[in-house]
């Protein structure tokens, strides 16, 4: 293959646009043929590992590289000039450029589990077997693309998550697992996008080629603006409820009992709306007073409340140091989990554990005494991807969740991985 093949030029042209990056390249060509390996990109310079012991291979390349590894090094793209057919084809949709780049410099098609749920005709659920059997629905599955939303919290956040988490990539992140479908959970969006975010969730959702069947959206329930926000939105089947978070610094603690907060928390409830709760460890007792006020208002507790797992652990070393004791959270949950409007999602828990620890270990206590607490009938599974990174991928979250809960009754097993999340969330 030559520096002027088309394909290589158009995609080195790709890497010089600011929205490709190698990340994506690497993740579209580790979808060819096992016969090739991802591409590896230093600057504008490629190395394209691959064996020509295939017939795949295209003549073009070198004839002395058989039954073994031969790595070509490709001239920098600033040299290169793209025809206006190459132009257009530079100017297609990134994910099916890409596709298109793979097909042409390989010699081979793509395989068609890279291709975008988005894309697909209407999206299927995966078939299951053995111990990984029991069908998925995820309540907590976070989409973004930072050029569609605005989500300010991100800038602070880890490099890991200040990228594209849209629905190609959630669809790699799952692929393999019995997810039957997945409720979105709005992302912090700025105040001016929460409508843009829901408007775009209502598209996805009316399309029906993702696992996405609802979404739970933005809002601020302490402004007087939320009535006239949430009841135009409760006039759509797919929005099944609101959230803001409550644990950014910024936050003042007991926002959640104020006047108008309680007011908008008991909206929801005569719209048939729930409230996702997502605040700080410490300050889950509010939630219980809350929900009180709110008898009529249906709660889901996000992620165990945030307990910290080195609240649990007689050892912690000193960065570790928890906000939260591990008796003040427990006696917080089950005070919690005697209000009957509130359920609890056991999620979000495995972004806390740090490299090196038994994720096992360290959130056995944790999820368990939300099981024990609030019942089999109360208890829903989120993914909390991509957040969840942090601390292992979605099916690093699974098969922990799996561990913990093996020697449970397989039909509590059930409940929490898809027949709660029905009928809490509203999805008949």
């Amino acid at each position: 293959m030559q520096n002027g093949t088309p394909a290589l030029q158009l995609m080195m042209s790709l890497l010089n646009d600011k929205f490709w990056n190698e990340r994506v390249i690497e993740e579209c060509l580790a979808g060819c043929d096992d016969r090739f390996h991802p591409v590896h990109l230093q600057r504008r310079s490629i190395l394209v590992p691959f064996i020509t012991k295939s017939s795949a291979c295209s003549p073009g390349w070198s004839s002395n590289m058989k039954d073994k590894i031969m790595p070509r090094r490709f001239a920098d793209s600033s040299s290169i000039r793209l025809s206006p057919s190459q132009q257009t084809s530079a100017a297609l949709s990134r994910r099916n450029a890409l596709r298109a780049v793979a097909a042409a410099a390989t010699g081979i098609l793509l395989t068609d589990d890279l291709t975008s749920a988005a894309t697909s005709p209407s999206w299927q659920p995966a078939a299951t077997s053995g111990n990984n059997s029991i069908p998925i629905i995820d309540t907590h599955q976070h989409l973004w693309d930072l050029r569609q939303l605005r989500t300010p919290w991100l800038d602070d956040a880890p490099e890991l998550l200040r990228q594209k988490f849209h629905n190609e990539e959630y669809a790699r992140a799952t692929q393999g697992l019995p997810l039957k479908h997945a409720i979105y959970m709005e992302i912090d969006v700025h105040p001016d996008d929460q409508q843009k975010e829901a408007d775009l969730l209502l598209q996805q959702i009316a399309d029906g080629s993702t696992p996405t069947m609802a979404a739970i959206i933005s809002g601020r329930p302490n402004d007087s603006a939320f009535e006239a926000y949430i009841s135009a939105l409760a006039t759509h089947s797919g929005i099944k409820g609101a959230r803001q978070v409550l644990h950014p610094p910024a936050t003042e603690r007991g926002l959640c009992l104020q006047p108008q907060f309680v007011k908008s928390m008991q909206l929801l409830g005569q719209l048939n709306l729930s409230f996702d709760l997502c605040m700080r460890p410490a300050e889950v007792s509010d939630a219980v007073k809350l929900a009180k006020l709110c008898p009529e208002t249906q709660f889901i507790l996000d992620h165990c409340g945030n307990a910290q797992p080195s609240a649990f652990q007689t050892t912690a070393a000193a960065d570790e140091k928890p906000s939260h004791s591990a008796a003040q959270w427990k006696r917080d949950i089950e005070q919690l989990a005697a209000c009957p409007n509130v359920a609890c999602k056991i999620s979000g828990v495995i972004a806390s554990v740090l490299k090196g620890q038994d994720p096992v270990e360290m959130l056995s206590p944790i999820v368990n005494h939300c099981l024990d607490s609030f019942g089999p009938d109360r208890v829903v599974f989120g993914g909390d991807w991509p957040v969840c990174l942090l601390g292992g991928s979605f099916k690093d979250w699974v098969a922990t969740l799996q561990t913990i809960i093996k020697d449970r009754p397989v039909g509590d097993q059930e409940k929490l991985w898809h027949k709660n999340a029905m009928t809490i969330y509203r999805l008949g």
